[in-house]
């Protein structure tokens, strides 16, 4: 990560979904993100502590993915996850400047109330 950049980590926390089923959503917004030209990276989150002989999801975070982004592209990227996640459970981290917010959000009124701070915070 470059002194200019910002990390977003998301984790879809929906307690109705299965591990496998926000697995899906994950690769499904790793996808789209692929499609913008500037992301600086996009992946999934490595699993720091896999367990022993685990093979099943390669030793990643279930239901996490990052994306670092330059801060002059840092707030298309928060409109874009805005539009897509609208109405999904996540947790949204944003890490810039050796400064983190964290946000949790349930519902379209909440993601935007994040969103905003995301903004706010990327803007300090």
């Amino acid at each position: 990560m470059t002194a200019n950049s910002i990390k977003f980590t998301i984790a879809f926390n929906d307690p109705d979904l299965d591990a496998e089923e926000k697995d899906e959503q994950v690769q499904r917004l790793i996808t789209e993100l692929k499609q913008i030209d500037e992301l600086d990276a996009v992946g999934r989150v490595l699993d720091p502590n896999p367990p022993e002989g685990n093979k099943a999801l390669g030793g990643f975070l279930v239901g996490l993915l990052m994306a670092e982004v330059n801060t002059a592209n840092a707030k298309k990227l928060v409109g874009f996850l805005g539009d897509r996640l609208g109405g999904k459970p996540i947790e949204l981290s944003v890490e810039a400047n050796g400064k983190k917010l964290t946000v949790k959000a349930h519902s379209r009124e909440e993601l935007e109330a994040a969103i905003k701070a995301a903004q706010d915070f990327i803007s300090a």
